[in-house]
């Protein structure tokens, strides 16, 4: 069983993230404003809240696609967004509680607002600084193609036992590779100069995905930190990996590839 998905990062994820981030920030500053100078700002606030909690729902569903798909497992990136995701939950926890207060009082005491939606606001820091981490140093939602790289491709296998087509051997130009999984592993397919070959898909650094960096020379860059292993042993070739990669065997039949786990 084979089927074919294209996960590099949710294109709407970094687009749909501002609204909720606006709107945080401006039930903040209304509530602020009906403490300095008058309540009627209260209602402007109310909206705002209500406006910043539906919001981060709908910011939440390519966030969580990301997590799923696109974020290698097993690595310091994969914590990492579990503690954005959090981090992210523990904001609007503090924004409905402040809005749970405010329903339920005609005449909301509007220190406790702030007080809430203060501690929201910055725990929210915190998430955009995890966010902007993920984004740029572990290049989640980042496709950092090389010259003649190719397109991003990604293919899904429900099998992991026993010979799998994985490929044809025109598929992938010199230097290009794909990243497919096979059960519950992630096998990068690329091709050299001297042939095609298989490879584990997760850095021994920190877990980053290979097939997310750059080939050339049989030698594979980890996107992340940049440690260099070669594609047809294994070997480490430049660190800060230690341990060299896992390799695998191919096989060509008819102008089809089959990779053996």
């Amino acid at each position: 069983m084979k089927s074919t998905a294209h996960f590099k990062g949710h294109p709407l994820h970094p687009i749909l993230v501002c609204f909720p981030i606006a709107f945080y920030t401006g039930t903040l500053f209304f509530d602020i404003l009906a403490k300095t100078y008058s309540p009627e700002f209260l209602f402007t606030a109310y909206n705002l809240e209500i406006a910043a909690l539906i919001s981060a729902g709908i910011a939440a569903i390519p966030g969580l696609i990301d997590y799923i798909y696109t974020v290698p497992p097993r690595s310091t990136a994969k914590k990492r967004g579990a503690k954005h995701a959090l981090t992210n939950v523990s904001v609007i926890i503090f924004f409905v509680a402040a809005l749970i207060y405010r329903a339920n009082n005609e005449v909301p005491n509007i220190i406790i607002l702030i007080v809430l939606e203060g501690a929201g606001w910055i725990l929210l820091l915190f998430a955009g600084w995890m966010g902007g981490t993920l984004v740029y140093r572990n290049q989640i939602g980042v496709d950092p193609r090389y010259a003649d790289a190719g397109k991003w491709k990604e293919e899904y296998f429900g099998t992991s036992e026993g010979e799998i087509e994985v490929g044809n051997i025109n598929e992938l130009k010199i230097n290009q590779m794909k990243l497919v999984h096979v059960g519950s592993k992630r096998v990068v397919i690329a091709r050299t100069e001297q042939g095609h070959v298989a490879f584990d898909d997760r850095c021994t650094h920190r877990g980053g995905s290979l097939a997310g960096g750059s080939m050339i020379c049989g030698t594979v860059q980890c996107p992340w930190h940049g440690s260099q292993f070669s594609v047809s042993d294994g070997e480490v070739k430049a660190g800060p990996a230690k341990i060299p990669i896992i390799t695998y065997a191919l096989r060509q039949d008819n102008g089809k590839l089959f990779l053996t786990l």
